[in-house]
């Protein structure tokens, strides 16, 4: 039997990871369409994984596993959107990049 939700992703402590949290099934009896939402993950000092979705004005959670961290990155999501509703029009997420200074 296959599990439901998230899929194990597992990055190095240095890098900073990107992947789309999936939505989809239904939100307060409301039947939703499904959405992809990019995700920056990042390792602070204390070894806690962050996870921000830029294109989710305010929405960021964190957790000690990257599973546990998955879950609360899908449920910070459907509490923005159920906070925004169809008031907020995102941008269009287009990417990370490096830059040495």
């Amino acid at each position: 039997m296959g599990r439901r939700g998230a899929e194990a992703l597992y990055l190095p402590a240095s890098a900073v990871g990107l992947l789309c949290a999936n939505r989809t099934g239904i939100l307060r009896g409301m039947r939703t369409t499904r959405r992809e939402f990019s995700v920056i993950i990042e390792r602070d000092s204390a070894g806690y994984y962050v996870a921000l979705v830029p294109e989710l004005k305010g929405c960021h959670t964190q957790a000690k596993s990257l599973d546990t961290l998955m879950k609360r990155v899908r449920e910070a999501i459907e509490l923005c959107l159920e906070v925004e509703g169809d008031r907020a029009e995102m941008p269009e997420f287009v990417g990370v990049q490096r830059v040495a200074v």
